[in-house]
């Protein structure tokens, strides 16, 4: 039973339906023969279809996924400062590891980019991103979020600059964007993508994600996640606003470890955090940041849903999940 979305989520049919048709057509879309213009063509209304799905009415960039999105919004942008949340994915860091730790007591200018991410991957904490976007705006800085948990699943913040990655919502691997209010806001480096990035296209992917957009909602319906939540009671880690589909639950006993060793011969996949981290014995980064006790934070796990979880999955989870001691 797979209860790790957090991390990647199965593809969807619509998605590989729409890759299959991408595959049959393929050609290099800047080659400026026929064959070649019909996949740029395809390219095109991709790009469309990921901007309507999502209500954008900026610019897209495709990507090869979420961190080189986060690359070029942190290392092309026009500005000589870069200040991060504490909480950002560890993509953020390795793409600016010089960066800034945000504070309230910062000073921002029109020489600052700032990144908040909208989902945490870790907690589900949601960041109240557009609350925070006037002010950002009126300091003249630019405001970056990182909405790889929240694209397809939550209305996207108001930001300058927003990532998505289409294998966290039943897109491909291989394939993400960054979504840009104005292409003035980056310094090109020619090559594809309007010059913002080299290498050819992934017409394929970029057609399974637009599908995968525009995809039926999710069968588990919110009250639901939300009935599933209420069933951990203290268990359930809470941090206030948190999206209902990535739960960090804490045992009152059993370490991190021994859960997911339980838990993987009971059937069921889950995680003690963010893929790229979570086979690290350290603590938690997000933990530390969010202020959990170290105690707390070796014995917490991340469970997160997706597009095909149902509501019997969550209950058997729920049993299970009692039971151990």
């Amino acid at each position: 039973m797979y209860l790790d979305h957090a991390a990647t989520t199965p593809l969807r049919p619509e998605a590989k339906a729409a890759m299959e048709e991408g595959l049959r057509i393929w050609a290099n879309p800047s080659s400026p023969h026929a064959e070649g213009r019909r996949v740029r063509a395809a390219l095109e209304d991709a790009r469309e279809r990921v901007k309507r799905a999502l209500g954008w009415d900026g610019e897209v960039i495709f990507t090869s996924g979420a961190s080189e999105a986060l690359w070029i919004a942190l290392n092309r942008a026009k500005v000589e400062r870069r200040i991060v949340s504490a909480v950002e994915h560890d993509a953020v860091f390795r793409a600016a590891p010089d960066a800034e730790i945000f504070s309230e007591d910062l000073p921002l200018d029109s020489q600052t980019i700032l990144a908040i991410q909208h989902v945490n991957s870790e907690t589900g904490v949601i960041n109240p991103v557009s609350a925070m976007e006037p002010t950002i705006s009126q300091a003249g800085a630019m405001l970056l979020s990182d909405c790889s948990q929240s694209a397809g699943k939550l209305d996207l913040p108001d930001a300058d600059m927003l990532v998505i990655s289409a294998h966290k919502f039943g897109g491909p691997i291989g394939i993400g964007a960054l979504l840009v209010r104005d292409f003035a806001l980056l310094q090109p480096i020619g090559g594809h993508e309007r010059g913002y990035r080299q290498g050819t296209e992934n017409v394929p992917g970029a057609m399974g994600m637009a599908a995968a957009l525009e995809a039926v909602p999710w069968s588990t319906s919110k009250n639901e996640r939300a009935d599933f939540a209420a069933k951990f009671g203290e268990t359930l880690l809470s941090f206030g606003a948190q999206a209902d589909y990535i739960f960090a639950l804490s045992h009152p006993t059993m370490s991190a470890q021994a859960l997911l060793i339980r838990l993987d011969a009971m059937g069921f996949a889950v995680s003690a955090g963010s893929a790229c981290s979570s086979g690290t014995l350290k603590k938690s980064r997000v933990l530390d940041a969010f202020g959990i006790d170290d105690d707390t934070a070796s014995r917490t796990i991340r469970v997160s849903l997706g597009w095909n979880t149902t509501p019997e999955e969550l209950d058997r989870f729920a049993d299970a999940w009692r039971s151990l001691s």
